[in-house]
């Protein structure tokens, strides 16, 4: 076998450890999107409209490729997790809830210069069938580095409702 075909690899791995390139203005919304969210890496607090708070935290995962949120005491001693990831040149949400569910979103919509992110259903773990309750469209608004606002729906029945706003400020901003 000729070994001189592998000799890229090396460069290949240091281009993978270091996580997708930064984001350029000719990026797809999507992709820029996702920059965002991988500039939240860090520790924030989240208040929510339903009156508790919430300690969150950011990291990027997986040589850059994914974004993990874990959620501590949104309800009492629970934790949940949000994954955000590049899949093509879609970006997926996979929220793991304390319902049990794994809805998969999808971003559908950027508005605000990229500011505003949808994310609307696009399928989901332990959901036999939609109409079982799960997490089925978030607003992200990024109000700036620090301040990040999400508003939750949730849907069950066939019906859609608006379940919460959350203000997220990162730790020690002012």
């Amino acid at each position: 076998m000729d070994f001189r075909a592998l000799a890229f690899l090396p460069i290949l791995f240091a281009s993978l450890s270091s996580g997708p390139p930064a984001e350029s203005s000719g990026g797809s919304p999507a992709r820029a999107a996702f920059a965002r969210f991988r500039a939240m890496e860090g520790e924030w607090v989240g208040t929510s409209t339903r009156g508790w708070k919430e300690k969150i935290s950011f990291r990027t995962i997986a040589g850059g490729s994914a974004v993990l949120e874990s959620s501590f005491d949104a309800h009492p001693s629970e934790t949940m997790a949000t994954l955000w990831a590049m899949d093509g040149e879609r970006l997926l949400l996979t929220h793991y809830c304390v319902s049990g569910t794994q809805p998969r979103l999808v971003a559908t919509a950027f508005e605000d210069e990229g500011r505003t992110v949808t994310f609307t259903f696009l399928d989901g773990g332990n959901l036999p069938s939609r109409d079982r309750g799960h997490m089925d469209r978030v607003v992200y608004r990024f109000l700036s580095a620090d301040r990040v606002e999400s508003r939750w729906a949730w849907f069950q029945k066939g019906e859609e409702r608006w379940m919460e706003r959350i203000e997220l400020e990162r730790s020690g901003a002012r």
